[in-house]
């Protein structure tokens, strides 16, 4: 019996179990935090040395690779990781048993040229330096070894000369298309763009390269982003957004945001312009100036004075005055579930902003109903504790899509992909965000964690200084780490750009390290507009074929019916009920409201008659009073003893009639399920239901349904036509199953008790009346 575990799964839960796990099985355990590592040992302590309840060999498997942990903010520590496995090796050899170490060198997932390049950038003192405890790095053997790869290195993007930033745009970060960024971010969005235009081949998979195939790596998600997925939407490119988002921040969210303060305060002028200018009314800046200018009141006033003028502004108002009216009576998940869906609130947004909109709707929905849940349903809180929140949601960007992924380095862990860019290669981690308080090696084994806290950084004496010079080793060491994982996530084709500032990069960033270890080996080629790329390129050794029809090659054709409108919904849109047919003439007799206190004892009686002359028939005479009573006996009828024993005679006075016989004979069935299709009134109509008793004979069906009205009609001429027309439609069903026989209907009255056969002509009537 074995447990594996994981970083994300807590391996003290290991320490509640009992000696019944023989083998324990440690996975990422380079992302394993020190606290988790003494519970592990601890447990590895009791498993090697035999105590449990049961005498077994029991196992320890660790597999991790330290050069990949890049999770320090969780706690991880990858040099814990070394130091435990010469721990496990010390008390392994100690207890004479087998121990093995196994250097994870064989790549299954990058091509030879990929993994040459990880190898020889990390062959650099200044790279390798951290990204192991011993100092040592193994080479990969590529299991891939006869596919093609290629890395390519782009030249900098660099500030245009003579550029500085406005003053005017600092407060609003913006990017000009002119920015180092903006101009990567268009570069990589145009040759993604000729790659699909020119059908670029893949070939390890002998195909065309599609938008799934590419994933964008950043270290940080800052403005880069942003222009990125912009220039990719700007070519027409699938891709799939940033992998985080914070809620709050994006558009649809905040539209529905503004929405949600108007009607809670109509007299913010500011709000209020915001959503005029908005997807959900649309107002132009001449409207807008229109309505504002010169007003003598709010802008709401305003927009309500000139609503007869102008039919957008009467549009407009007339939606925010039905909002208006909602707002005070709904809990913010209907609210917006009517704006979203009566109002067609998501139809406009998604024209506006597009199809990544979605995502951000839905999540904005379902935290209005985790808020619904654990605080009183106010809008107005509701939103006060969103905006408090600055809820942040994570996206699943391993979902199969055809498109695009831009992610972080920290995110894409675990993944991979067949293309990957690296255009956010020169920024070094520094000393501006090193946090106040510094940390010191406990003193003694046991004792406590020491903190410092400089104060100023002039100030610092030799033991802050030296504490702060090695949290920024260990940052360093993590970045050098960060670097492993991102180029370790391309499969065939690896591409490096950067853009910097006014300032030239470090010595010590990404691209240096990667220009330094691969330009040498490259070869240099005079690209667009006299740009250079250096580029390590494999040749394909290994045949492969294009992909069949179906598979993951060319997808397959839409079928016609994607671009026709889809079909009227039949009504009903479900098989009706034959006792809900519309009568031709007069309805059914209203009866006694249910919700009456005569009423309520109607239908319950109606109800427990049914369930009586369903059940009792199939129980031999002498038992079926026994059972009654016992039925009606039970408290969840509420009955009185005066109501029970008047419906048990009513019930007895039908089953022992001796002219009702045949109906209650054996072979006889109760609540029988029908449905088919019939003709009602030149149509066709789509029926289903009950049957409450079926006499199926030799050459007739006979079909009888309980009517418990008191008093009964005396002729048939004084029947209900919704009941004729309820049983012609069971008639017409069963005509459809047994076409060689009669099918006879009556209705049995239990107040008589009498059996009223229906006129074949009466029923074919009901059906073919206009």
């Amino acid at each position: 019996r074995a447990l594996l575990t994981t970083s994300a799964m807590a391996p003290w839960v290991l320490y509640k179990l009992d000696g019944g796990i023989d083998h324990i099985l440690v996975d990422e355990a380079q992302d394993t935090s020190p606290e988790q590592w003494d519970v592990v040992a601890r447990i590895a302590d009791e498993f090697l040395s035999g105590t449990g309840a049961r005498e077994v060999t029991r196992t320890i498997f660790a597999v991790g690779d330290e050069k990949q942990s890049i999770f320090s903010f969780q706690g991880a520590d990858p040099a814990r990781f070394d130091e435990m496995k010469r721990y496990f090796e010390k008390r392994v050899k100690a207890a004479e048993l087998a121990w093995d170490y196994v250097p994870l060198t064989r790549s299954f997932r990058s091509a030879p040229e990929v993994l040459g390049a990880v190898d020889r950038v990390f062959e650099l003192e200044k790279a390798r330096n951290g990204l192991t405890a011993s100092g040592d790095v193994d080479p990969h053997i590529a299991h891939r070894a006869l596919d093609a790869g290629l890395v390519e290195i782009w030249d900098l993007e660099e500030p245009e000369e003579g550029e500085e930033a406005s003053p005017w745009d600092a407060p609003l970060d913006y990017v000009t298309g002119e920015a180092p960024m903006a101009r990567l971010a268009a570069r990589i969005a145009r040759t993604i763009r000729g790659w699909l235009d020119t059908g670029e081949m893949l070939a390890g998979k002998g195909r065309p390269i599609r938008p799934g195939d590419i994933l964008i790596l950043v270290r940080r998600r800052n403005a880069f982003v942003g222009e990125m997925v912009r220039h990719l939407k700007t070519l027409g490119i699938p891709v799939a957004g940033a992998d985080r988002m914070v809620l709050t921040e994006q558009m649809a969210v905040m539209d529905l945001m503004a929405l949600g303060h108007f009607v809670l305060l109509p007299e913010d002028d500011l709000t209020l312009a915001a959503v005029l200018k908005g997807p959900f009314v649309g107002l132009t800046e001449d409207e807008l100036f229109d309505l504002a200018w010169q007003r003598k009141g709010s802008l709401w006033q305003a927009l309500r004075d000139k609503a007869a003028t102008k039919p957008r502004y009467a549009e407009a108002e007339e939606l925010l005055a039905r909002l208006l009216d909602r707002a005070d009576f709904e809990p913010p998940y209907e609210f917006f579930a009517h704006v979203l869906a009566g109002e067609e609130g998501r139809k406009r947004l998604l024209e506006r902003l597009g199809p990544d909109a979605a995502d951000p709707i839905d999540e904005f929905l379902s935290l209005a109903l985790e808020f619904e849940r654990d605080h009183a349903p106010s809008l107005e809180a509701f939103l006060h504790w969103l905006e408090r929140g600055a809820a942040e949601i994570k996206r699943d960007m391993d979902q199969g899509r055809d498109e695009v992924r831009v992610m972080t380095v920290h995110g894409a862990k675990g993944l991979e992909a067949d293309i990957v860019f690296m255009p956010d290669t020169c920024a070094a981690p520094g000393g501006a965000h090193d946090p106040a308080l510094l940390s010191l090696p406990p003193l003694g084994e046991d004792g406590p964690e020491l903190l410092l806290w400089p104060v100023r950084r002039k100030d610092e004496d030799d033991v802050s200084a030296g504490a702060r010079e090695r949290l920024r080793e260990l940052r360093a060491a993590e970045y050098r780490r960060l670097l492993y994982v991102a180029m370790t996530r391309a499969r065939d084709r690896l591409y490096i750009g950067g853009y910097r500032g006014i300032n030239p990069p470090s010595q010590d960033c990404w691209y240096e390290m990667i220009c330094e270890a691969l330009i040498p080996l490259a070869v240099e080629i005079e690209a667009e507009n006299g740009r250079k790329i250096w580029r390590i390129e494999g040749k394909q050794k290994r045949k492969v074929e294009a992909p069949a029809d179906g598979e993951v090659g060319e997808l397959p054709p839409l079928p016609v019916w994607v671009a026709a409108d889809a079909p009227s919904e039949p009504s009903p849109s479900r098989p009706l009920a034959p006792s809900r047919l519309p009568p031709e003439g007069t309805s059914e007799p209203p009866g006694s409201s249910p919700v009456a206190d005569d009423g309520a004892a109607r239908f319950r009686r109606g109800s427990l008659i049914h369930r009586l002359l369903q059940t009792l028939p199939d129980l031999p005479s002498e038992e079926r009073r026994v059972a009654a009573k016992r039925y009606l006996s039970l408290s969840a009828h509420g009955l009185d003893e005066s109501e029970g024993v008047e419906i048990e005679n009513a019930v007895f006075h039908v089953l022992e009639n001796t002219k009702l016989a045949g109906v209650f004979a054996p072979g006889s069935r109760a609540e029988v399920p029908v449905a088919g299709m019939i003709r009602f009134r030149g149509r066709p109509l789509l029926v289903g239901g009950q049957i409450d008793r079926l006499c199926i004979a030799e050459r007739e069906v006979i079909i009888v349904d309980y009517k418990t009205n008191r008093p009964p009609p005396k002729t048939v001429d004084e029947v209900a036509p919704a009941y004729i027309a309820q049983m012609a439609a069971y008639r017409a069903v069963l005509a459809e199953i047994y076409p060689d026989r009669v099918i006879r209907c009556a209705l049995l009255w239990t107040e008589e008790p009498e059996l009223m056969l229906l006129p074949a002509e009466m029923l074919e009537n009901a059906l073919a009346a206009a």
